[in-house]
């Protein structure tokens, strides 16, 4: 057998033991995958709602202090005691999808907490929308008539400080907000009248 027709047929089982490795690995953890979304998304609900927990009783908490309430395909989480609201945003940033969790106060306009679950930003530049010390900026804020990510300086209570460096990354994420704000918002106001 030639030299190079040993090394095809070396490669090309090598090839199949590292998919079927990679495979089994892809099955025996997609269940753990799942779970941990999950948990992110909750813990992040309850944060928002200043709920304490830890991640061995996050699932039971969360069922006592979270109302779920399904509008259309639409999803919002209502603290049953101070009757902040969340929901999930999601949208694109510069170089991949940014998906959040965003909490209201009682008057959905104010913002009570940003978390982001997912996004691609460059890191040390545009993967600062996804830090807490940035996301803090958001506290206290209104979304309407419009949130406003601007370079020029945050003096009213709808702006918030551009991320220096990153303009790409603040124009989308201030488009993100308000774009699912304004579905989110409508939806909101129709079931509350």
């Amino acid at each position: 057998m030639s030299q190079n027709l040993k090394l095809i047929i070396f490669v090309v089982i090598l090839g199949l033991v590292t998919s079927g490795l990679l495979l089994g690995a892809d099955a025996l953890t997609k269940d753990r995958i799942e779970l941990n979304k999950e948990a992110k998304l909750k813990s992040a609900v309850l944060d928002g709602f200043d709920v304490s927990y830890t991640f061995a009783n996050i699932h039971d908490i969360y069922a006592d202090q979270v109302e779920i309430v399904e509008l259309d395909t639409y999803t919002f989480y209502v603290d049953e005691i101070t009757n902040r609201v969340s929901y999930q945003f999601e949208g694109s940033g510069l170089w991949g999808p940014i998906i959040g969790i965003i909490t209201l106060e009682s008057d959905f306009e104010t913002i009570v907490r940003i978390t982001i679950l997912q996004q691609e930003e460059t890191p040390g530049l545009g993967g600062v929308v996804a830090e807490r010390q940035y996301l803090d900026n958001f506290v206290g804020k209104k979304m309407t008539p419009s949130l406003d990510i601007t370079k020029e300086g945050a003096n009213q209570d709808f702006e918030v400080d551009a991320i220096t460096g990153a303009t790409g990354t603040s124009n989308a994420f201030e488009i993100i907000l308000n774009t699912n704000y304004q579905t989110y918002s409508a939806l909101w106001q129709a079931q509350e009248d």
